[in-house]
């Protein structure tokens, strides 16, 4: 199966080295014998995204996803549709902002997102850094993550962790964390988190097979050194939440 991942902006949104999210995820699906094309979008470059199979924006500072939403911006439309045919997507850090309806800016200043979901952020001057351990619907295995934000997101009805035993979610400590709807990921968590998250990478090629009417070999590839870094990472952050 070829697979054609679109990458927007990686070098303007690639905080906390959110691209490994990408070579995670090329690497993951070349073990499964796919042949695997990575698409990079650059600002004002424009790119042919009708036949993605996985949409992919990493973390920037906040005055780089406003700036690279002003480019983002002429993909709503292709993006929305994309969604909607159950397209695999995933928004990391301050791409998660952009995926939303509006941001808002600690000065008062706001502009619009491209609005797969209805809900909002709010920037502060206050920043949110601290681990998290929290729990998802899609799997039985926790999520581990890092969190270092300014942004309050409020509105999310359909969250990718429904709730935190460590940490802050979305709008309060311990709440509800990320968006997810059909196959499009969002959250605010850095690591990489489909790095430090086997189970959420193996999760994320699933849907992206889903879509072509698959479903994930039984033998599938199996990163030993990825399973232990997170067993010990979600000991200790367990041990933390209690």
């Amino acid at each position: 199966m070829d697979v054609r991942i679109i990458h927007f902006y990686p070098g303007l949104m690639d905080l906390y080295g959110s691209r490994a999210n990408v070579l995670a995820l090329k690497r993951y699906l070349e073990r499964l014998d796919c042949g695997v094309a990575v698409e990079e979008v650059l600002p004002g470059g424009g790119a042919d995204i009708s036949r993605g199979d996985f949409f992919y924006m990493g973390a920037g500072t906040e005055r780089a996803a406003r700036a690279a939403m002003e480019d983002f911006a002429r993909y709503a439309e292709p993006l929305k549709a994309a969604a909607q045919d159950c397209a695999a997507m995933f928004f990391a850090g301050t791409a998660m902002d952009l995926a939303g309806k509006t941001i808002k800016e600690a000065d008062g200043s706001s502009y619009e997102g491209l609005g797969l979901a209805a809900y909002t952020t709010q920037h502060g001057k206050r920043r949110i850094v601290g681990d998290v351990y929290g729990r998802t619907d899609l799997y039985p295995e926790a999520v581990v993550g890092f969190m270092n934000k300014c942004g309050v997101v409020t509105g999310v009805e359909t969250p990718l962790l429904t709730g935190l035993d460590l940490g802050f979610g979305n709008e309060k400590e311990r709440g509800p964390e990320g968006f997810h709807w059909k196959n499009v990921f969002a959250s605010q968590l850095t690591g990489p988190l489909l790095v430090k998250n086997p189970k959420l990478l193996e999760t994320v090629a699933a849907a992206i097979y889903a879509r072509r009417g698959k479903t994930l070999p039984v033998d599938r590839p199996v990163d030993r050194w990825a399973q232990a870094a997170y067993a010990v990472t979600e000991e200790q952050l367990r041990a933390r939440a209690k």
